[in-house]
C-alpha cells in the first residue's frame, strides 16, 4: 500500500473527504460505488466498485467463446479497465486502464463500429498493437453505462460481428439487472 500523506479527519456523520487528486488519479466521480474492505491490522480500504468486474470470471469464459467464433480480439471492459480480453494481441490489453476516448463512448452510451468511419478507437491507454476493424457496444444496466464489449480484427468487422457484439453486451446488461 502506498502512502499518500494526506490525512483527513472523520466528521461527527462518519464521513471523510477523498481529496480531489486522489479522485481524479483514480477516476473516481460523484455518486461512483466505493465498497469498503478492513484486515486485520485495522486498516480501512475503499475500493472503486465494478459492477462488471464481479462478473469477470463469466465475462472471460464469454469473450473466449467470441474469440473463438470470430477469430478476432474481444475485450470486454468496465468504466476504467479491461477486465477479460481474448485472442491474439490479450497480453497487452489485460487489465489496462481504458483510454479516454473509450471512456468517452461509454459514458455517452454510444455504440460505435469502424465500417461508418474507418477509424479505431484505442481501448487501452497504450495500445501496442493496431487494428483494421471495431466494433463497440455500451454494457447498459437500467439506463447506466456500465462497460462495454469490444471485437478488434486485422481485417473490417462484418455487420454479423457487429450485431454478435451488441448481443453481448445486452446479454451481460441483462444478467446484472437480476
Amino acid at each position: 500500500m502506498k502512502a499518500t500523506g494526506i490525512v483527513r479527519r472523520i466528521d461527527e456523520l462518519g464521513r471523510i473527504v477523498v481529496p480531489k487528486e486522489i479522485r481524479r488519479t483514480l477516476r473516481i466521480r460523484e455518486g461512483d460505488p466505493l465498497e469498503v474492505y478492513t484486515d486485520r491490522e485495522g486498516e480501512i480500504i475503499l475500493k472503486k466498485y465494478s459492477p462488471v468486474g464481479e462478473l469477470a470470471n463469466f465475462a472471460l469464459q464469454y469473450a473466449k467463446v467470441l474469440a473463438e467464433t470470430t477469430g478476432k480480439l474481444v475485450c470486454i471492459t468496465d468504466m476504467d479497465h479491461v477486465i477479460a480480453a481474448q485472442g491474439s494481441g490479450k497480453r497487452h490489453l489485460e487489465n489496462q486502464p481504458i483510454s479516454r476516448e473509450l471512456e468517452k463512448l461509454i459514458e455517452q452510451r454510444k455504440d460505435y463500429s469502424s465500417l461508418e468511419t474507418g477509424d479505431v478507437v484505442p481501448v487501452a491507454k497504450e495500445m501496442k498493437e493496431s487494428f483494421k476493424g471495431q466494433s463497440v457496444s455500451v454494457v447498459n444496466v437500467h439506463g447506466d453505462a456500465l462497460g462495454a464489449v469490444i471485437l478488434l480484427g486485422q481485417e473490417e468487422i462484418s455487420p454479423m460481428e457487429i450485431t454478435l457484439v451488441h448481443t453481448t453486451a445486452e446479454f451481460l446488461g441483462s444478467i446484472m439487472e437480476d
